[in-house]
């Protein structure tokens, strides 16, 4: 039984193509300028700021590292030294998990809060003119639609 692609299967068709490689290169501009945006005005890289705004968003200012990693979509290992760098700047402690010995949760500090207060507001900034403005509301509305469909939905 041969597992060769037939012709059609091996390379995608340019409508294909051009939608593919537009989202990564649109993924790929976002993150750089908003990441460019916060590291100058507040000195916090993006995964740091999504680390922060998921933990003040958060019952308590508080997540279980293992939640924190999935919703922040960086291994465990990631989230650890991200914890650890936020740590030492203050930002975040860690807390231990009452129930289960081997948990850990992250906190945000007051100094944490306060720095994601403070970059919010050019995040969000950043969201409205590098991505919002670009499109209509109908746009967006159907942006949303679409996304649910590849379960990308937060």
């Amino acid at each position: 039984m041969s597992t060769a692609l037939e012709p059609e299967q091996q390379q995608l068709t340019a409508t294909e193509s051009t939608a593919w490689r537009g989202l990564l290169r649109a993924h790929a501009a976002l993150v750089r300028a908003l990441d460019g945006e916060l590291e100058q005005t507040h000195g916090i890289a993006l995964t740091s700021y999504e680390v922060l705004a998921r933990l003040a968003q958060s019952d308590g200012g508080r997540m279980r590292m293992c939640e924190l990693a999935e919703s922040v979509l960086l291994s465990r290992s990631g989230l650890t030294r991200m914890v650890d760098r936020l740590e030492r700047d203050g930002l975040v402690a860690r807390g231990s998990c009452e129930h289960d010995a081997r948990g850990a949760f992250a906190v945000i500090t007051p100094e944490g809060l306060d720095a994601f207060r403070a970059a919010r507001v050019t995040h969000l900034d950043g969201i409205r003119r590098h991505f919002v403005g670009c499109f209509s509301p109908a746009e967006l509305e159907a942006m949303s639609v679409l996304w649910q469909r590849l379960g990308a939905a937060d």
